[in-house]
C-alpha cells in the first residue's frame, strides 16, 4: 500500500471521529430521554434506579404528546398510582437536559409547592447524573436557585402555589405543568381562576406546551373533567387474550371472586397478569379534538393489584359515601356524581327507634355542639361508638339573651350533668365545640376561656372548598381563647354521608323515638334544611352548600357538625376506651319495624 493511500485512510477515520464529536445529538422524545438518563430516587421510588417506560408502558404517549408540534394542550385525568407525577418529572428534566425552556410547575397550595421542590424535583435532580451540574445546588449562595425557582443553562423552572397570584403572574413560560387541577382555588386573592392567569404566561410563545393533570373531584364541578370532555377523550385499551378485542380496563367486568376480568366481547374471564401482557393501546373517543387527553384508572397500575383494589373499595363502601367518593376519584379516576341533593326528613323519622336507657350501651363517648342565637342557645349532646357510629341523646334550646349570665350557667348544668348508660356507667361530656360567630364573640371567648380546661373550645366556620375539617387552633391575642377554625363544607358533606349511611355501613346514625328528648320533625327538617346546588363564579363552576327552599331553620345540622368536630378535636381511641368498660358492639342488629310517622 502506497505512503499516499495510507494518508487518505488515516485522513478519513480522522474525519470520522471528528463527525461524531461535532454531529448534532439524536433527536429524542421525552419517554427515549427518560429511558437512557433518569434515575429514580430510593426516597421518592418504590423502583430507584433506572427508569424504564416499559414498565408502564401506558405512560409513553401521554410524554411523547409533548414532542408532537402538532399538540399544545395535554389533559391526563387518572386515579393515583399510575405515576402521573414521574410523567411531569421527566417532562422537566427533558427540558432541563435536552430542550431548555422557562418552565412552571403549580401546585394547589405555595406549601404543597415547596413539599414537591424538595421531596420530588430535588432527589432527581440530584440523582439523575444528566442534570446533577445544570442546576445549582440549592444550598449554594447563588441566588438563581431557590427552594421555589431554579435556573439552568437556557431556562429556568418555577414552582408556584395556585393561591398565589404574585406567583402566577411572574415571568412568560414556554412549558405549563399544572398538578392537582381539581384541588385548585376558584380565585388565586381576588385575580380569578389561578389557572387561566398561569395560561396567559405562555402567551409569546408559539411552541409553547400546557400539560394539565389531576384525581377527578365532583361531577360538573371538576376541572379536570371538564378539559377532558374537550380533548381527544383518549382510553387505554388491552387487547382480550382470547378474541384480541380492544377494551379499556373496566371495573363493571371484574369478578370479586376470582379476581379476573371478563371481555365485553366475547365474555371469557382472565387474570391480571393475563390482561397486562397484551400490547395496550391509546383509543380515542373524540379524534377531531386538537387537545390530547387520556383517561386511566388504577387497574391498568402494575404497582397496584387488582386483589389490592377490590379490598380498597370493600373497605370504602363499608365506611360510607364519603370513604366510597374518594375511591372513585383515585382508584378509577372518575368523578363522582351526587345522588340527590340532600336527605328526606320523613325518612330519618321513619329510622328513629326506642331507646333501653338514656345513652345506649355501644357508646363510649359524648360530645356537644352549641349554636349561638340572639335570643337562644341551641345544643346537642351526640354518642358516639365503633366507626364513628353516633347516637342522638340530647337536643336542647336555652332561651334568654346570651348576653346574660343566668343562660350560661344554664348551659354549665348540661354541659357538666352525668348521663346513664344501660349498665349503669354515668357518662360526661368529654368535648363541646361553641360557634364564636354572629354578635356574641366576645362573650364565647370568655366563657371558653374559663372552662378549656374542661375541653370546651370556641370555634369558627370557614367554607369553600379544599378547607380541611379542623385546622390548628390560634390563640386570639384579644382575649387568650383558643380558636379552632372548623372547615363546615368538609363536615356538611361528613354529616350527610352518615345521615344516609345503612346499618351495615360505618358512620350510621341512630335517633331516639322521643319527641320530649328534641327529636320531633322539626329537628329533623332543621338537620335536612340544607343542599348541595351548583353555582357558578369568574368561569368555574363549583358545589356549594344552600338552605332549601322554605326551610327558615338549619341549626341542627350546623350543631351536629359541631358536635363532629369536638369528636375530631378531642380524637380519642373509642375502641380501647369500649374495650376498657366492657361495652360490646352487637354484631348484628335487628331490622327496625316501622313506627307510624309522629305529629
Amino acid at each position: 500500500m502506497s505512503e499516499n493511500s495510507n494518508i487518505q485512510k488515516q485522513t478519513k477515520k480522522l474525519f470520522a471521529k471528528l463527525a461524531k464529536i461535532v454531529a448534532p445529538p439524536p433527536e429524542l422524545s421525552v419517554s427515549e430521554w427518560a429511558d437512557l438518563y433518569r434515575k429514580l430516587s430510593s426516597e421518592a421510588s418504590a423502583e430507584p434506579g433506572q427508569w424504564r417506560t416499559e414498565r408502564a408502558p401506558y405512560q409513553k404517549e401521554i410524554m411523547d404528546a409533548i414532542n408532537d408540534p402538532k399538540t399544545e394542550e395535554i389533559v391526563v385525568m387518572s386515579s393515583a398510582q399510575v405515576g402521573k407525577t414521574e410523567i411531569i418529572l421527566n417532562t422537566v428534566a427533558y427540558h432541563v437536559d435536552y430542550d431548555p425552556a422557562p418552565i412552571m410547575i403549580i401546585q394547589p397550595t405555595v406549601d404543597l409547592a415547596n413539599t414537591f421542590s424538595k421531596t420530588r424535583l430535588a432527589p432527581m435532580l440530584r440523582d439523575t447524573p444528566a442534570l446533577k451540574n445544570k442546576v445549582a445546588d440549592a444550598k449554594s449562595r447563588d441566588s438563581s436557585n431557590t427552594i421555589r425557582e431554579k435556573a439552568f443553562p437556557g431556562g429556568v423552572i418555577m414552582m408556584v402555589g395556585a393561591n398565589s397570584p404574585t406567583g402566577l403572574s411572574s415571568r412568560p413560560v414556554r412549558i405549563l405543568l399544572a398538578d392537582e387541577v381539581d384541588r385548585f382555588p376558584v380565585s388565586a386573592g381576588t385575580e380569578g381562576d389561578p389557572l387561566s392567569l398561569a395560561v396567559k404566561r405562555t402567551n409569546t410563545f408559539a411552541n409553547r406546551k400546557k400539560i394539565f393533570v389531576s384525581t377527578p373531584t365532583i361531577k360538573g364541578a371538576s376541572r379536570i373533567e371538564k378539559a377532558y370532555e374537550e380533548s381527544t377523550q383518549e382510553k387505554w385499551n388491552l387487547p382480550c387474550p382470547s378474541c384480541d378485542e380492544l377494551q379499556p380496563l373496566s371495573w363493571d367486568q371484574i369478578s370479586f371472586e376470582s379476581v379476573a376480568m371478563a371481555c365485553k366481547s366475547c365474555g371469557s374471564v382472565h387474570k391480571e397478569y393475563e390482561w397486562k401482557r397484551g400490547k395496550g393501546k391509546w383509543v380515542a373517543n373524540n379524534p377531531s379534538s386538537k387537545i390530547r387527553g387520556f383517561h386511566l384508572n388504577e387497574m391498568a397500575s402494575p404497582w397496584k393489584k387488582w386483589e389490592e383494589i377490590i379490598t380498597d373499595f370493600k373497605r370504602a363502601n363499608k365506611e360510607g359515601t364519603e370513604s366510597l367518593k374518594v375511591w372513585v376519584n383515585t382508584s378509577m379516576g372518575e368523578t363522582w356524581e351526587e345522588r340527590g341533593e340532600s336527605i328526606n326528613s320523613d325518612a330519618l323519622l321513619e329510622k328513629t327507634e326506642d331507646y333501653s336507657s338514656e345513652v345506649p350501651q355501644s357508646v363510649g363517648v359524648l360530645t356537644c355542639g352549641v349554636d349561638v342565637q340572639d335570643n337562644r342557645l341551641e345544643y346537642e349532646i351526640v354518642g358516639w361508638g365503633l366507626n364513628r357510629e353516633s347516637w342522638g341523646i340530647k337536643y336542647g334550646i336555652i332561651m334568654g339573651d346570651p348576653g346574660h349570665e343566668h343562660v350560661w350557667e344554664e348551659l354549665d348544668g348540661v354541659l357538666n350533668a352525668s348521663y346513664d348508660r344501660e349498665d349503669g356507667e354515668k357518662l360526661q361530656i368529654m368535648s363541646t365545640c361553641i360557634d364564636s360567630g354572629g354578635h356574641h364573640t366576645k362573650t364565647v371567648y370568655d366563657y371558653c376561656k374559663k372552662r378549656e380546661i374542661n375541653r370546651v373550645w370556641a370555634i369558627k366556620g370557614q367554607g369553600g372548598t379544599g378547607i380541611s375539617f379542623i385546622k390548628r387552633p390560634t390563640r386570639r391575642q384579644d382575649s387568650g381563647v383558643w380558636l379552632f377554625t372548623i372547615g363546615v363544607d368538609v363536615g356538611k358533606d361528613q354529616v350527610l354521608s352518615r345521615l344516609r349511611a345503612t346499618t351495615e355501613q360505618h358512620g350510621y346514625c341512630h335517633f331516639p323515638n322521643d319527641p320530649t328528648k328534641g327529636y320531633d320533625q322539626d329537628y329533623f327538617k332543621g338537620i335536612t334544611s340544607e343542599h348541595k346546588v351548583i353555582r357558578s363564579k369568574g368561569g368555574q363552576t363549583k358545589h356549594v352548600w344552600e338552605k332549601k327552599r322554605g326551610h327558615a331553620r338549619n341549626e341542627p345540622f350546623d350543631i351536629r357538625n359541631y358536635a363532629t368536630a369536638a369528636l375530631e378535636i378531642l380524637n380519642p381511641d373509642i375502641d380501647k376506651i369500649i374495650e376498657s368498660e366492657g361495652v360490646v358492639k352487637p354484631m348484628v342488629r335487628k331490622k327496625k319495624r316501622k313506627r307510624a310517622r309522629r305529629t
